[in-house]
């Protein structure tokens, strides 16, 4: 699948004090916010895992926004790839892997 131009999509994640903090909650807000499509999860590893699909500034802004996180998270690191884009619409959680 094309993304249309100006749109981008993105695979993060974040690392660090990001379980148990509220950040998949977080994420979906700030994403929805941006009307970002997508998901989030938490991994087994202890880390965060996010698609972000959307236009390309909006998308960016988002994972800025990630290197800091809701107040009580201690990000360490913030690793982005790219994605196919292949999400169904809107911005949700999917279970931990």
């Amino acid at each position: 699948m094309l993304l249309p131009e100006g749109h981008k999509a993105v695979r993060v994640r974040i690392t660090g004090r990001v379980q148990g903090v509220w950040y998949r909650g977080w994420t979906i807000d700030e994403a929805r916010d941006r009307s970002l499509d997508g998901w989030v999860r938490n991994r087994a590893d202890g880390s965060v895992e996010a698609i972000f699909v959307g236009p390309i500034d909006l998308v960016d802004e988002m994972v800025e926004a990630c290197r800091e996180g809701p107040p009580a998270a201690e990000v360490a690191d913030v690793e982005v790839t790219q994605a196919m884009g292949l999400v169904v619409s809107g911005f949700h959680q999917k279970p931990t892997i």
